[in-house]
C-alpha cells in the first residue's frame, strides 16, 4: 500500500495567512469606528463583517483597546496620506488650498466610513483607554506637521501655531457640519471655514 504523505503546512504561508486575516480585521474596524464611534463598535460585529468567528478575536488582538488603537492608527495613517497625496501633486504654493477644498468637500463631509477619523471620532476621544488615545494623537501631530510644511515660513514657530490651527479649524468645522440638521447652514459652514481658514500667505 502507499502510503499518502501530508504536506506540513510551510510556516510563511501560515504566517502570511495570519497577518492577512489580521489586516483585514483591522481594516473593517477602521471603517466600524468611524461609521459607529467607538462605543458603537464591538468586537463581534467587526469579526462577522470581516467573515471570521468571534472566537478568532483573540489570537490577533490581546484586547478591544488594542484593536480599536490599531484601527485608529490605520484610519489616520489613511487620512494623512491622502493629504500627502493631495499637496503632492498641487501646483506650487497651493497646497494648502487644494488639502482644505477636499477636507471640507462634499465628498469628504458625507465620507464619515472613510474620511477624517478625528472628525468622525473626536467627542469621544478623551474617554478611551491610553492607547487609543497614544494613537489618534500620533496622526494628528503627523497632519499637523504635513500642513506647517507647506507653509510658506516653515520652519518657523509660527508656521507650526497656524498648522496647529488649521486643523483645528478644520476638523471642527466638519464636526458642526455634520451636527447641525440644516443643510445650507452645514454648507455655508464650510464655505466661511473655506474663506477665513486660509493661513496668511497662504494661496487663495
Amino acid at each position: 500500500m502507499m502510503t499518502i504523505m501530508r504536506a506540513k503546512p510551510n510556516r510563511s504561508s501560515v504566517q502570511e495567512r495570519k497577518e492577512a486575516t489580521h489586516e483585514r480585521i483591522v481594516d473593517v474596524a477602521a471603517r466600524a469606528i468611524r461609521r459607529s464611534g467607538y462605543g458603537g463598535t464591538g468586537v463581534a460585529d467587526i469579526m462577522k463583517e470581516a467573515g471570521l468567528t468571534h472566537g478568532g478575536f483573540y489570537a490577533h488582538f490581546a484586547s478591544r483597546d488594542a484593536l480599536l488603537a490599531e484601527a485608529g492608527d490605520r484610519a489616520g495613517a489613511e487620512s494623512v496620506a491622502l493629504a500627502a497625496g493631495i499637496a503632492a501633486a498641487a501646483p506650487a504654493g497651493e497646497a494648502l488650498q487644494h488639502i482644505m477644498e477636499a477636507y471640507l468637500s462634499d465628498e469628504h463631509f458625507g465620507a464619515i466610513e472613510s474620511g477624517c477619523p478625528i472628525a468622525a471620532l473626536g467627542s469621544e476621544m478623551p474617554r478611551q483607554a491610553p492607547e487609543v488615545r497614544h494613537a489618534a494623537t500620533s496622526r494628528i501631530k503627523e497632519m499637523i506637521d504635513l500642513l506647517a510644511r507647506q507653509m510658506p515660513d516653515w520652519g518657523q514657530p509660527e508656521a507650526h501655531e497656524r498648522a496647529m490651527m488649521l486643523v483645528c479649524g478644520l476638523v471642527g468645522t466638519i464636526m458642526i457640519a455634520r451636527a447641525v440638521d440644516d443643510p445650507k447652514l452645514s454648507k455655508a459652514l464650510r464655505q466661511a471655514a473655506m474663506k477665513r481658514l486660509m493661513p496668511d500667505g497662504g494661496s487663495t
